[in-house]
C-alpha cells in the first residue's frame, strides 16, 4: 500500500473528514516517527509494533564491480519490531474454504 492508497483508504473509511484534513493526518504521523527517530527516540505504537535505531559499526567493505576494499562507515538504520498483535494477525491460518461446487449444464 502506498501513502496515496493509505489516504484513499482513510479517506473512504471516514467520509466525516475532508481529504486535504486525512492527508496532514498522514503527514504529521510519518514526519513525527520520522522526527523522534532521527533524536534517537523509540516509537511504539501499541498493537502495531515498534520502531526504534540500530548503529552498524564501521566496516569494510568491498566494491562489487572492482573487487576493491572501501571503507563503510558508521551510522543508524531505521528497524522496526511488529507487536503481537500485528504477528498474530499476520501469522493467522485463514479459514477453511467451502468446497467448490459441481455446476450443471442443463
Amino acid at each position: 500500500m502506498t501513502k496515496s492508497e493509505l489516504i484513499a483508504h482513510l479517506s473512504g473509511a471516514n467520509p466525516h473528514l475532508r481529504l486535504p484534513d486525512v492527508e496532514l493526518i498522514v503527514a504529521t504521523i510519518f514526519t513525527e516517527i520520522t522526527a523522534a527517530l532521527s533524536r534517537g527516540d523509540r516509537v511504539e505504537l501499541r498493537g502495531f509494533g515498534a520502531f526504534s535505531t540500530k548503529t552498524r559499526d564501521p566496516r569494510t567493505g568491498r566494491n562489487p564491480r572492482t573487487g576493491e576494499s572501501v571503507a563503510v562507515t558508521a551510522k543508524s538504520v531505521p528497524y522496526f519490531k511488529p507487536g503481537k498483535e500485528l504477528r498474530e494477525r499476520i501469522n493467522k491460518p485463514a479459514a477453511p474454504r467451502a468446497p467448490a461446487r459441481a455446476s450443471s449444464a442443463a
